[in-house]
């Protein structure tokens, strides 16, 4: 097939050969000439997989229309605030027909919603055709070919199973599902619990503290989806506690990584500034909390994130505050 991701990042470059490795042809959609250039040009993006050649099947340009027009699967792999503007500049060259899939790992502020839903309000492509593809998928692992499973997500199975086959490889095992809403929202809690996982590694605490943030999220993470009308077994599988491990335990996590130098005591401000890419926790933490709120879900671990993050409370306040709540029965 030919096909056409929207985004060059770090994630959107290693989906890119994941495909290509699956014998596509793979063209890139990128803001960046110099990134562009290079991926074209030397095989590699230098920005956000340095080190890694690209198979010569991936190429990119800076124009959309030129790479979506003539596309029979489209990728979407943009920060998730910036979704919506994209997709109102340049949604209308999306082929009619073709599976629309989305690796995007946020919620929309203001409106709380889902990626998916985005795709489907902006663009009309009908919910039959979009797909989410969520897991523990750390780009740089599989931009160098280590084993990873993933979950491919539609409400038409038969979708789901187009793009799984389009994107299985020797190193990349994909698992269809037909629940959407609880593969995207544990694509997009286990942000905010990494957040947390990272501020306790930062404040130097160990396993036993980790692990608890960890379980505690997994169940904190269950209950919104299930809130929602999601299957609570899919938080037992890859979508669910597979990637909240993998983002909260792994150096290569961009949540944990802020979340840690917040608990080593830099500011917001601070972790930005030296923050080269999106963490999405950061934006999203607000939305999952009032998404908690709207369906009358206790968050305490989204809650106390968003206290740190958004409202200056110090990661030792909050891990007082968690620690002093009343005591329940494990639920």
């Amino acid at each position: 097939m030919r096909v056409a991701v929207m985004g060059a990042g770090t994630w959107g470059t290693a989906y890119s050969m994941v495909l290509a490795d699956a014998g596509h042809q793979v063209s890139l959609w990128g803001r960046s000439h110099e990134v562009v250039t290079a991926i074209s040009r030397q095989h590699h993006n230098p920005r956000y997989l340095p080190g890694t050649t690209l198979p010569s099947g991936v190429d990119a340009h800076l124009d959309p229309a030129l790479v979506l027009e003539p596309a029979e699967l489209v990728v979407l792999a943009l920060p998730s605030q910036t979704l919506r503007d994209n997709l109102l500049s340049w949604g209308e060259s999306i082929p009619r027909g073709v599976p629309v899939v989305s690796l995007m790992k946020g919620l929309e502020l203001g409106t709380m919603q889902r990626m998916s839903q985005v795709v489907i309000e902006v663009t009309g492509v009908p919910a039959g055709l979009v797909v989410v593809v969520s897991g523990p998928n750390l780009a740089r692992e599989i931009a160098q070919h280590q084993p990873a499973a993933t979950v491919v997500a539609c409400i038409d199975e038969s979708v789901a199973r187009r793009v799984q086959e389009a994107s299985l490889t020797s190193y990349f095992r994909p698992y269809t599902n037909t629940d959407v809403v609880g593969v995207e929202l544990g694509g997009v809690v286990k942000n905010v619990i990494a957040l947390a996982t990272g501020m306790a590694e930062g404040m130097g605490f160990g396993d036993n503290t980790k692990a608890s943030i960890i379980t505690r999220g997994l169940a904190e993470m269950t209950r919104i989806g299930v809130a929602m009308g999601a299957d609570p077994s899919t938080f037992a599988g890859l979508a669910g506690v597979g990637d909240l491990v993998a983002t909260c335990m792994s150096p290569l996590s961009r949540n944990r990584t802020f979340g840690e130098n917040l608990g080593r005591g830099m500011t917001v401000e601070q972790v930005v500034a030296i923050t080269s890419q999106t963490a999405e926790g950061v934006k999203s933490s607000r939305a999952v909390l009032a998404l908690a709120r709207e369906h009358r879900v206790d968050a305490p671990i989204a809650e106390h994130v968003v206290a740190v993050v958004h409202e200056g409370l110090p990661p030792r306040d909050m891990v007082r505050s968690i620690m002093s709540r009343a005591a329940k029965a494990e639920r």
